[in-house]
């Protein structure tokens, strides 16, 4: 069936195009203009509407290169349906290297905003009208927040079978049953209906090549199971994901330094040794233990603490050693083939 197009902030699209719309955003208090850029790839063919969102939280940029290098994908050429591509959303935080807007909220817990509420309520109210609205189906991209690290995850709901069937589509290793957050995008996506993936992975401010690769090939992956794209020449298979349905941070008992013992990724015990926190004497040692048996899935990178400062983010595992080895699947199925090039002739300086 033929596509009618796609139309957003009154500007047409028409099938078989692809265009950037500045959605224009309130100005600066210099008077400088200031717009959230939107790539739409409108197909020729009727289909599924996707809208794809990164920095969300303005210094996550993992999800910038993600989109950069989605929208350069050959698979799009004969595209059906409509992919809605947002790279920075939190285009204020994203220019500071901020988690916030300037009034210091949390675009993700401002939805569904108001146009005549707080900044981040505007900016909320607009993206959600502008574009979720118009969309049939969604991923956010997040990265951990700062300084903490987070391994490859999609949360979602899983209880709702379609979700269900994008997330293990995607081809992360973990799946975390997560219920929606008020004021977040992926509440007032479910308020309307849309299914929507939040994938989780890397570092505030940092590119992590396994991650960015991880996510394009996942986005690319839904929009198969989609029927946006044709299904295409698969690299090294993915392990199927492993769910959870349980995580807990765990904190720490006190102020010191740091020795972290287990790399995310890595499994726990019940009752095992994650790290030791100590004073900057030596004068005083405390253990920090595991409270169930998992993998750890994200983790402070900060050797410094205080008391009470997430350190390790648990997920619970009936069996932790398939869990961490579904991890290690899923990193070498992810790792870059080697090059074939010759070793140099000669002695090696």
């Amino acid at each position: 069936m033929k596509a009618a197009g796609f139309t957003i902030r009154g500007e047409r699209i028409p099938p078989g195009t692809r265009r950037t719309v500045d959605l224009p955003l309130p100005p600066l208090f210099t008077h400088t203009p200031l717009a959230m850029p939107v790539h739409v790839v409108c197909g020729r063919r009727d289909g599924p509407r996707l809208f794809v969102s990164a920095a969300i939280h303005g210094d996550e940029i993992n999800g910038v290169e993600i989109i950069r290098r989605l929208l350069r994908s050959p698979a799009l050429v004969r595209l059906r349906g409509v992919l809605v591509a947002i790279p920075v959303v939190n285009v204020h935080g994203f220019v500071t290297h901020s988690r916030y807007l300037p009034d210091r909220r949390d675009l993700n817990r401002s939805f569904p905003g108001s146009p005549e509420g707080s900044l981040a309520a505007r900016i909320a109210h607009l993206f959600l009208e502008e574009i979720v609205a118009r969309c049939t189906h969604g991923i956010d991209l997040h990265t951990g927040a700062g300084h903490r690290f987070n391994l490859a995850q999609i949360r979602a709901n899983l209880d709702d079978e379609e979700t269900l069937r994008l997330a293990r589509a995607f081809g992360a290793p973990v799946l975390i049953h997560a219920a929606v957050r008020d004021g977040s995008l992926r509440e007032a996506a479910a308020a309307r209906g849309i299914p929507t993936l939040l994938y989780e992975t890397g570092e505030a401010l940092r590119f992590d090549e396994l991650s960015i690769r991880a996510g394009v090939r996942g986005i690319l992956h839904v929009m198969e199971a989609l029927g946006m794209i044709a299904a295409r020449r698969r690299g090294r298979p993915l392990p199927e994901p492993v769910l959870t349905r349980e995580t807990a941070w765990v904190r720490a008992p006190m102020s010191g330094v740091l020795r972290m013992l287990v790399a995310p990724g890595g499994r726990v015990d019940e009752g095992g040794l994650l790290a030791v926190i100590a004073d900057p004497f030596g004068e005083r040692e405390m253990e920090v233990r595991a409270p169930f048996a998992g993998i750890v899935i994200g983790r402070t990178q900060l050797p410094l603490a205080n008391a009470g400062d997430a350190l390790f983010h648990i997920a619970r595992f009936r069996r932790p050693d398939a869990a961490v080895e579904t991890v290690e699947a899923f990193h070498e199925a992810l790792q870059p083939e080697p090059p074939d090039v010759p070793y140099p002739e000669g002695p090696l300086l």
